[in-house]
């Protein structure tokens, strides 16, 4: 009688499902009735978790009560992308739209693979102020910077996941790695962006280090929308709330794909903003024109009378 890998004891199997990573751990689960059975275990996902995102260590958010997100749930939900559909964009009238009371941010900052900060941010979003306020998320204090030894911004990565406790789903909107290195204009700062677009909306997640201090100046988040302007909190809700409810997708080649999205939306904001720039240039020649008529015109009423 042939021999299967469910023939090996139970601590076995079970100690060889720990040794795997997410991907592996979840294929796994799909083998046979019995790998599912094991590869369900929450200590393993939880381990799984703090391993991926030191973050998760300083909070309960995977032990209590009040917040009905498993393991394993929050796996699939932040270790995938979201997928370009997955944040369509939602009316604002739409009454039955329910948004988050509440955001719980999970910020990792890694340094060729290696956690140099971690921060979780809580924030209530149900004030007026949040909702009609540009949506702006600042995981460093600038009046302390969070230190970090010697770095090289391009071989920087960050995560930031977005969960929202009341429904248990959450979402990574970081593009993990880099998808722009540039510099501050006045401060001389190092620029590190991470991107990911959705619903036509680009969510910016921003690593400033400080190559004199040895030191990072600030590790923030917003929202714009495809003409530059920044996306209220409520807007942002809706986009959050559509991306956690959507579909997600894996790959190696994810962030070479958001890279590309990235620059897709710069060049379409670029171009909206020549455009605009180009009416506005006809406009001003439309009235120059009408003005000028208008003042010939009496001269000319002016003379022949």
């Amino acid at each position: 009688m042939p021999t299967t890998v469910e023939d090996l004891p139970f601590d076995v199997l079970s100690c060889a499902l720990r040794r795997l990573d997410g991907p592996s751990l979840a294929a796994a689960s799909c083998a046979t009735s019995g790998l599912r059975s094991l590869a369900a275990d929450p200590d393993t996902w939880r381990a799984l978790c703090l391993a991926q995102w030191p973050s998760l260590q300083t909070t309960t958010i995977l032990g209590s009560a009040a917040v009905s997100l498993s393991p394993q749930r929050l796996f699939a939900d932040a270790f995938p992308f979201p997928a370009d559909s997955a944040a369509a964009p939602v009316p604002s009238a739409d009454a039955d739209q329910r948004l988050p009371g509440e955001l719980i941010s999970a910020v990792d900052v890694y340094h060729n693979g290696a956690p140099i900060f971690s921060r979780v941010l809580e924030t209530s979003t149900t004030s007026s102020w949040f909702l009609t306020s540009p949506f702006s998320l600042d995981a460093v204090d600038r009046k302390s910077p969070a230190p970090a030894a010697s770095i090289s911004p391009s071989e920087l990565q960050l995560s930031w996941i977005v969960v929202d406790p009341s429904s248990g789903r959450a979402v990574n909107v970081s593009s993990r790695r880099a998808v722009a290195v540039d510099r501050h204009w006045y401060t001389g700062d190092t620029l590190v962006r991470f991107a990911v677009v959705l619903g036509g909306c680009k969510f910016e997640a921003t690593v400033a280090c400080s190559e004199e201090t040895g030191c990072l100046r600030e590790v923030g988040l917003a929202v714009e929308d495809a003409d530059g302007a920044a996306a209220s909190g409520e807007g942002t809700l809706r986009l959050l709330a559509a991306a956690m409810a959507g579909p997600r997708k894996g790959g190696d080649k994810e962030p070479e794909e958001a890279k590309r999205r990235y620059d897709d939306f710069v060049r379409s904001k670029r171009g909206r903003k020549e455009s605009k720039a180009r009416r506005e240039v006809l406009v001003d020649l439309c009235c120059s024109a009408v003005s000028a008529v208008a003042v010939l015109s009496f001269v000319a009423s002016v003379v022949l009378r």
